[in-house]
């Protein structure tokens, strides 16, 4: 075993590669709000996709969540798939993202890799604004690494691509997939929906937002009203894994300050 298989540990779920036609990589992990993860835990319950991958590392926090079996299981990425006439899917989700700077540029490296392997046509990352108050209907932004992919996703919706001024650097994953998508000429967006910047806030509403936004560019077939059905579960589950966590949210950074925003 090599030093880089020991710090990134991939399980194949599958035997033979699927193959997919020019696929999408949606990418939703814990972070502010939890507006990423609730929406692609969501996406890949409804559209019952295939687990793929699953990840574990050295370089995920020293901890093992007690699960609901009262055993001990290892933090996970974990990536599925879902084909469809219309647009083959990615969906990647998990139980944390690293939390050290090189160790994320490692991991987004590797995620790329295995993204391009599988034949990957472009990228969308999701994430949280915190607020220090909430909205009824919670705001939409967007940015992208090139301007041709951020007006596809913007055409006929709410979403505002004016993020400059507004809000600071997205961090962790979310953002640095954008960045490393574009030195490998790779068009990735990320959908930043607003919510709450406190570690035990369920951004359920952001989540909807940006689920709604996934269900009309990618003709997607599930009812978003479960979702508000399942809030008790998901508030009930991502309350434990931030408790065990020690309530750490890496990827939150201070933006303009007079308004208190935090993006990741």
């Amino acid at each position: 075993m090599t030093k880089f298989e020991k710090r990134w540990h991939i399980t194949n779920f599958e035997k033979k590669k699927p193959n997919l036609k020019k696929p999408t990589l949606i990418i939703g992990l814990p972070g502010i709000g939890n507006v990423g993860k609730i929406a692609v835990d969501f996406l890949i319950d409804e559209l019952k996709a295939k687990k793929l991958y699953e990840i574990t590392s050295y370089h995920f926090p020293h901890t093992v969540f007690i699960g609901e079996d009262n055993l001990a299981h290892m933090l996970k990425v974990e990536i599925f798939y879902k084909k469809s006439n219309k647009q083959d899917l990615i969906i990647m989700t998990g139980d944390i993202q690293p939390t050290e700077q090189e160790a994320c540029y490692e991991f987004c490296d590797l995620i790329l890799d295995l993204f391009q392997d599988l034949g990957g046509k472009e990228v969308i990352t999701l994430g949280g604004i915190g607020l220090q108050e909430v909205r009824a209907e919670p705001k939409i932004f967007c940015t992208g690494n090139n301007e041709k992919i951020v007006n596809k996703y913007k055409r006929g919706t709410k979403i505002n691509p004016n993020l400059y001024g507004i809000v600071g650097p997205v961090m962790g994953v979310a953002g640095l997939m954008i960045g490393l998508s574009k030195q490998r000429d790779i068009p990735a967006l990320s959908l930043l929906a607003e919510t709450i910047a406190h570690p035990l806030y369920i951004g359920i509403k952001g989540s909807k937002e940006i689920l709604l936004i996934l269900q009309k560019n990618f003709s997607l077939r599930f009812d978003i009203n479960k979702l508000e059905k399942e809030i008790k579960a998901y508030d009930k589950e991502l309350i434990k894994t931030v408790q065990q966590l020690g309530g750490q949210k890496q990827d939150a950074m201070p933006a303009v300050e007079k308004q208190s925003h935090y993006i990741g």
